[in-house]
């Protein structure tokens, strides 16, 4: 059941209403949506998804999604799916909001992928709650459309040496979207409950993006907090354990992660600057999936 508080704002008794269409797209697994437009930094851009390596074309969550929505439609004889993705790599959440989102909603999308605010939270004066203040300003502005917004919560860093001192302020991050996602009847990817990306198999060699395996488990996630049965029931499983490197192992990987990870990022952010500078979203346009 879903009740209304003010113009284009629902607030589902429990996660999210359920339409008559969602209902049917539920049961025959055929997604209704037609237009997807993803919005976002690194990690919707698909950062690392790539075979070659951070400089390679990238793939990602979303553009997996993307594929498997339009797979679906096209396998019911439905039309297929068309897709943009506008995320850039490193954008903070105000540009996405002020700068991409503009765009996407120019394309009459009916789904939305907002995700943003990591880069933000690795600052230490980040304010939680002043980004939560601005999603939820972006997702009724998404809602009032009539589109569909599929949001995601913070990563669980705990474990992390240097990561993890964030995980605090992503906690709160993470109340607040969901809070949002109850008032605007937004879908949320559950990135912080995925015990698969507790296992450091699945972070590529900076650490802070995820290998092409965890894409495309995160895409997985996706279907399912959409309300859609996933392809594998087993997309959330823990990987099979193995032995923990030996500490003169583990010292050389550290080493080399801080000359080639943690020494440019931070330099980068005391010159004020970002991987993402000048760089032009890699899908601006609907195209057919």
């Amino acid at each position: 059941m879903t009740t209304h508080e003010g113009a284009g704002a629902t607030t589902p008794t429990q996660g999210r209403g359920t339409t008559d269409d969602e209902q049917a797209a539920g049961a025959t697994g055929v997604p209704r949506w037609r237009r997807y437009v993803a919005v976002g930094d690194s990690f919707t851009e698909g950062l690392w998804d790539s075979p070659h390596g951070e400089d390679g074309p990238v793939r990602g969550w979303a553009d997996v999604l993307a594929g498997l929505l339009s797979g679906r439609r096209r396998a019911a004889g439905a039309e297929p799916l068309r897709y943009a993705n506008l995320a850039v790599r490193g954008r903070l959440l105000r540009p996405i909001v002020t700068d991409q989102l503009p765009r996407a909603l120019e394309l009459e999308p009916d789904l939305v992928s907002l995700v943003g605010g990591g880069n933000d939270i690795l600052r230490p004066t980040a304010d939680p709650d002043r980004l939560a203040n601005g999603l939820e300003q972006a997702v009724a502005r998404v809602r009032a459309t009539g589109a569909d917004v599929l949001l995601a919560t913070g990563f669980d860093s705990a474990g992390s040496p240097v990561v993890s001192t964030t995980r605090p302020r992503v906690g709160v991050y993470n109340a607040h979207v969901w809070s949002i996602a109850r008032r605007h009847g937004a879908h949320v990817l559950d990135l912080w409950g995925m015990r698969h990306l507790r296992d450091i198999r699945m972070w590529a060699p900076d650490r802070i993006h995820l290998t092409s395996e965890a894409h495309a488990r995160v895409a997985q996630g996706a279907l399912v907090a959409l309300g859609l049965e996933p392809d594998d029931p087993a997309w959330d499983s823990p990987l099979a354990p193995v032995p923990r490197p030996p500490r003169a192992e583990q010292a050389r990987q550290d080493a080399r992660w801080l000359r080639l990870y943690a020494y440019p990022w931070a330099t980068r952010r005391l010159r004020g600057t970002s991987s993402g500078d000048a760089r032009e979203p890699k899908l601006p346009t609907l195209t057919e999936v």
